[in-house]
This record gives structure tokens, sequence and C-alpha cells, in this order.
């Protein structure tokens, strides 16, 4: 069977029904293989050497609704994850992109590798979803070709967001990071004109808005960027890498030195290339290690923690079973000749993959994001009656006859999938 792609929120995806993407607020992947510092390479988890005697905490994920007004009328659905504990804790304020289409089909924000990074550090991690997005309250207000205007306006979500959380005990009102990417990123840099006191740090991923169908839309965010810098106080870190499919480094830099005209704080990190899109580092596991550097730096420069304090386990593989060598295409049980061309698109895939299997024939690979290996038996469970199980992860394979390993399909729940064209990357937002 052909595959189709797809977008949602953290790994590329294909099964014996069709392809998926799914990144975090982040953009499709090539099926073939690309160059780039991380095309092989294997992740490390960012953590001290003897954090196994540190105390250990999950993420206490919880949903809330956050009111923008005070009559409450108007509510952004809002993921909270915190360490165990009274606090009060700093807080980090993350900010989603946009993708393309309607944003109520959007899903519920859900950073999970910026999350587990941050809260490992002592952290609050707030993730609202803005007005008109997913289960949000409100209208997306596109404000025509006003890129300024529509920054200003996603800030004041952000400024809502600020507002009632700092109100909260477990929250320290004083140590408070506020980030974002893409169309996040954007309302960032503009929160930072109305910050609040305790606002200490702006943290920018490839942030911006890309509107196609506007005549001169990179002047017009050029100039937004120019009308932020004016008005901001806040210190700002910009991470933006070179094979951004969204942002060319000219334009890049215009943002960049148009911001810091007006002699607002700012440092730009140009990571490099980052495996084929780098607009997709930050809903990317893999790539905490590219950014996490700086980010400390900058954090620590800006008197926040940046220690690690607790340890959060991160979605550990099964071990190698021995079964077949990874490359063994044939020896991939049960499935047929597309379920073999599967697994070899699987194998040009980069290193944090995984492919399931179940004794139906169903199939399914993941790529990327916070954990492949729940996505990959999730989308697989999809087309089968009977249980689906990981066959190989990263560059082994795990399976045995006799395996019961099948991953937690709960990490695909902070995703899902959701149809998108690859062509749409170029409306991106």
């Amino acid at each position: 069977m052909g595959c189709r792609k797809f977008l949602t929120v953290g790994a590329m995806v294909c099964t014996w029904a069709g392809c998926a993407v799914s990144f975090a607020h982040a953009d499709p992947l090539a099926d073939s293989q690309a160059a780039g510092p991380l095309t092989r390479a294997e992740v490390p988890r960012i953590a001290l050497d003897d954090d196994t005697y540190l105390p250990p905490v999950s993420l206490n994920q919880q949903i809330i609704r956050v009111p923008v007004d005070a009559a409450g009328t108007i509510t952004l659905e809002t993921t909270i994850y915190k360490p165990d504990g009274a606090g009060p804790f700093p807080m980090i304020v993350f900010n989603h992109g946009k993708m393309p289409g309607d944003p109520r089909q959007q899903s519920r924000s859900d950073p999970l590798p910026l999350a587990r990074e941050f809260v490992r550090r002592g952290y609050v991690v707030v993730a609202p979803n803005r007005q008109g997005f997913g289960q949000s309250g409100g209208t997306y207000e596109q404000d025509g070709c006003d890129v300024e205007r529509n920054g200003l306006g996603q800030a004041g979500d952000v400024a809502a967001t600020i507002g009632y959380m700092s109100k909260q005990p477990y929250v320290d009102a004083q140590h408070i990071v506020v980030a974002g990417t893409s169309h996040g990123g954007l309302a960032t840099i503009a929160y930072g004109v109305q910050a609040a006191p305790g606002v200490r740090a702006l943290i920018n991923f490839s942030g911006g808005l890309r509107q196609d169908a506007c005549t001169g839309w990179q002047d017009n965010l050029t100039h937004a960027f120019s009308a932020y810098g004016e008005k901001t106080h806040v210190p700002s870190l910009w991470l933006y890498g070179d094979n951004d499919s969204i942002w060319s480094s000219p334009l890049v830099a215009s943002m960049y030195a148009a911001y810091s005209a007006h002699g607002a704080e700012a440092k730009m990190v140009d990571f490099g290339a980052y495996k084929n899109d780098a607009h997709r580092l930050v809903g990317d596991r893999d790539g905490v290690r590219v950014w996490w550097p700086a980010v400390e730096a900058f954090l620590a420069r800006v008197g926040m923690p940046t220690g690690v304090q607790y340890r959060v386990a991160d979605p550990e593989p099964p071990k190698a079973s021995g079964y077949a060598a990874v490359d063994a295409v044939t020896a991939v049980p049960f499935v047929d000749e597309a379920g073999r061309n599967g697994y070899r698109n699987f194998l040009h895939q980069y290193p944090s993959r995984a492919f399931a299997v179940s004794d139906s024939g169903a199939w399914s690979w993941a790529e990327g994001g916070d954990d492949p290996m729940s996505v990959a038996v999730a989308n697989c469970q999809k087309q089968s009656s009977v249980p689906c199980r990981l066959y190989a992860v990263n560059d082994s394979v795990v399976w045995s006859d006799s395996s019961s390993q099948t991953a937690s399909a709960q990490g695909s729940a902070s995703g899902g999938v959701k149809g998108e064209d690859k062509r749409a990357l170029a409306s991106r937002e």
C-alpha cells in the first residue's frame, strides 16, 4: 500500500494503512536519509551522573482551564507539569506554534521533551493553548497581514496565563521564564513588551509568523520584531537552525538585527543543521542535547536555576533480543510485502525510531518526538484486533516469540494522528 503523510505532535509515523508525520509544532520529515549532525546520533539523557541518588518524580501532568477575563467566560486549555511537593517552584510558560488549517483542529499543547528537562530541574511547566486553538475558548484572530498586532494579541493570552499561575501557591512568581516555538516564539517575544516583573527571560525557538498570502510578509515580520525590541527590557535567547524549512538564514538575521537595533538585550544561537529540518528541534527529544547547553548558560546568567534536582525517567527501550539483525528485512514476522517495504523505510529513519507489528500483519513505525515506541505501538493497534508489539527500536531488534513487550500506548495521547499533506508546509506558521 502507498504511504500518506500527516502531521501531529512528535514523531514521524507509518502504518500498513498509510504514513503520518507527528510533530510538536514542527514540520514534516522526508522519507529518505538526510545529512545533519544527528543523522546517526544516540542521544543520552541530560542529567547528573549520579541522578539515581536524587529523589524520583513524575511529571504530575494535569489539565486545567485558565481564565482569560475576570468573569471567566473565556478559558484556555492548559497543561501543567510539576515536581512533587508544595513548592514554590520557578515557572516556565511554553507557547505552541500554529499548524496549517483550522486552529480548532490543533492538538492540545503537550511539550513533553521540554517539560521533562525543566521538571527535572525543579520547574513548574505551563503549556496553554491560546484562544481559538484546540479546546480553548475564544477565537483565533488573524489580524490580516499585521504581524505586530497578531503577536501582541497572542501575547495577551500569555499574560493571562502568567497572571493566573502567579497566584498559585506552588509557583514562585519572582522566577518566571517564557518560551515558545514558531508562532509561539513570536508570541513570546511580543509578550516581552508587557512582561510581568517576575519574568526574567524569554526563549525564542525558531519564532515568527509566515503569511505567504500577504505581500511583503518578510518585511511585516521584521517590522514586528523591531517594534517589540523597542519596548522590551527582558533579556532573550534566540535559537534558529540553518536548515529551517520555514525561515531562511537571511530573514532570521534581519529579524534579529531589527529587534536588537533598539538596544534590546538578546543573544542569537545558530545551532546549525538539525536532522532534516531545524524547525522541529524543540518538539523532538533528540533536540534536547542541542538546545539545553545554550539555554542552561542563558538561564544561569539571568539568575534562574539550572541544576538537576529530581530523577525523571525517560522512555526506556527494551533490550536487544538477538532475534535477528536489524537490517534483516525478511526476518520481520507476519508482514506482507507492503510491510517489508515499510520496514525498509523504517531503516532509513533517524535513530530514535521504533517499528511495531502484530500477529494479524498490522505494522507501524515512528521516528522522533518524545516516545516513538509508544506512537508506533498505538498506531499499529489502530489497525489490529490483536496486540501490537515492538519489533525494533533504534538499531536493535527487540522482538522475541515469547515477548510480551508492548510499550504503553499512553504516549500517543500527547499527539494523536491528524491528516495533513506535506505540501501544506509552505503555509506553516
